[in-house]
């Protein structure tokens, strides 16, 4: 995975598993959340049309691309289920993380779109109708609200989930625009504020998909993962009885919702190492959320030969 080892050894594995129960456990919801939205959406489309209104048409415009985006996930989140192979020995988690960063990059297509279109209704204002914005935008806020409320219980902490989040609450923010939108217009006539809450939420929306688009590249590049204290990790498994050495050590993710670990461990002696493995994956488990451990015992006896090993291959370099 690092290529970083410059010797082999066998590697002594915990938690292996991918996770394929809970990226069933995402399909579920994602395929549920796309039935709701891909239906509002011609609601809304229609109404704002009718209506004559920027920010239920943006949001119609919105759900429309969320509910592909939705689709991506759900896509990404059935391949995540299927099993390693030899040729995918990871198996497919990572599909979730590009589906997160073309979601990402969605949202930002979706925002260019909003912004033209608002700066160019500030310039040629047009009549709204009121109430029929509020009244379209109060039951999508609820739909939106519904569909919110299925995907933060659905593992919200895996990018994959995290990019349809990013979606829905985008969505959730336009129905409020929209809300207030039609709210003013009824009490005072200014349609000048459809577009104006337009480029306000189309401001949130940007923020938001440049910090998953923030997180999506930390992934791919195999950063140390936010949150994660690397001195504090060392620091715990050289207070592991028999453990005199740690280095070589890196944490990763593969979708954002699982951390995994390697390091090399020096050990006083191979004799020790079961102990030793069993007590180190125990630490990493239960104090730092680590399930997936490659630990590879490094003993006096084996530095020495891999010393030798290493004296013998210059030899044959030199001659």
């Amino acid at each position: 995975m690092h290529g970083t080892h410059s010797h082999e050894a066998p590697h002594a594995h915990a938690g292996a598993g991918v996770g394929t129960a809970e990226a069933a456990g995402r399909a579920r919801v994602l395929g549920a959340s796309i039935a709701i939205t891909l239906g509002f959406a011609a609601v809304e489309a229609v109404g704002g049309w009718w209506a004559g209104s920027l920010a239920l048409i943006g949001d119609a415009g919105h759900m429309l691309t969320d509910s592909a985006a939705l689709l991506l996930s759900f896509l990404a989140a059935r391949l995540a289920q299927r099993p390693p192979s030899p040729q995918m020995s990871y198996g497919w988690r990572r599909a979730e993380v590009m589906a997160a960063l073309a979601n990402a990059a969605l949202m930002l297509g979706i925002v260019a779109a909003l912004v033209l279109a608002a700066v160019e209704r500030i310039g040629a204002p047009r009549q709204v109708e009121g109430g029929t914005v509020m009244v379209i935008a109060g039951i999508g806020l609820l739909v939106n609200l519904g569909v919110l409320w299925q995907l933060r219980g659905a593992h919200s902490r895996a990018l994959n989930v995290r990019g349809a989040l990013l979606h829905v609450i985008g969505d959730l923010l336009g129905s409020v625009a929209a809300l207030v939108s039609g709210l003013v217009i009824v009490l005072t006539g200014w349609t000048l504020i459809d577009p104006l809450l337009t480029l306000f939420i189309t401001a949130l929306i940007l923020f938001s998909a440049l910090r998953l688009l923030r997180d999506v590249l930390r992934v791919l590049m195999e950063a140390t993962p936010a949150g994660v204290d690397m001195e504090a990790i060392q620091q715990g498994l050289l207070g592991v009885q028999g453990i005199e050495a740690v280095h070589d050590l890196h944490v990763w993710t593969l979708a954002g919702d699982r951390l995994l670990l390697s390091a090399h461990l020096g050990v006083r002696d191979d004799r020790e190492w079961p102990e030793v493995l069993v007590a180190a994956q125990r630490l990493l488990r239960d104090r730092f959320g680590i399930g997936h451990a490659t630990l590879q015992p490094e003993s006096p006896a084996y530095l020495h030969a891999a010393a030798r090993l290493r004296g013998e291959v210059l030899d044959d370099h030199c001659h």
